[in-house]
């Protein structure tokens, strides 16, 4: 991966993570990742879906923008093997590693332009895009409409636990539907919520 940069230094302040008081170097980075992402991403199902409404593309983008689909290309790049931290556990941390994905792809922005980060990103993002032939749904409305049909409530989401350091935060968050339970972890509160309600589906749902 690094040696798709013309300038490494960009690369290696994509993978820093915060050190003892130091802040993260690849915030930043992230920060625009994100927005090319997002271009990138819309404009593929934009191009790729010319008859389909605004609400299924935007369902859609969820699914391809989320940290779920971050951390799984960051796998696939080895970026996991490739972070520069002193605390092992945060390589295996899918928040940490969707926002190193995202620095990544604002590095190689700033590197080589949008075309060179759609050269990285459609053959791994177009293939995720056509493994899922419906509009995916995310995981908080799924969750609250199969609440509102089976028991006829609301799902209720606590904060029970904030680990990790003030620059790398991670939220334990548990989501409650009638009596049953389950639990979400994240790097910010909406993406723990997201799983709580995503693992509170799998092993509930009928």
């Amino acid at each position: 991966m690094r040696s798709l940069f013309h300038d490494k230094k960009l690369f290696d302040s994509a993978i820093q993570l915060a050190c003892g008081s130091k802040a993260a170097s690849y915030e930043r980075l992230e920060f625009l990742g994100d927005r090319v992402l997002g271009l990138v991403v819309a404009e593929m199902l934009y191009t790729s879906y010319p008859k389909e409404k605004e609400g299924s593309l935007a369902k859609r983008f969820v699914a391809l923008t989320c940290e779920k689909t971050l951390a799984e290309v960051a796998y696939l790049w080895r970026l996991n093997k490739l972070v520069k931290t002193t605390d092992n556990e945060l390589r295996n941390n899918d928040s940490i590693l969707s926002d190193v994905c995202e620095a990544v792809l604002g590095a190689l922005y700033l590197d080589q332009g949008l075309d060179a980060v759609k050269n990285l990103m459609l053959p791994v993002w177009k293939p995720l895009m056509d493994s899922n032939l419906q509009a995916p749904q995310d995981p908080k409305s799924a969750c609250q409409e199969w609440a509102q049909q089976r028991f006829k409530c609301l799902p209720i989401y606590k904060t029970v636990e904030q680990m990790g350091t003030e620059h790398e935060p991670v939220f334990k968050v548990q989501v409650q539907v009638n009596k049953l339970t389950a639990f979400g972890v994240g790097h910010n509160k909406k993406e723990a919520e997201k799983e709580a309600a995503r693992n509170l589906l799998e092993q509930y749902h009928d």
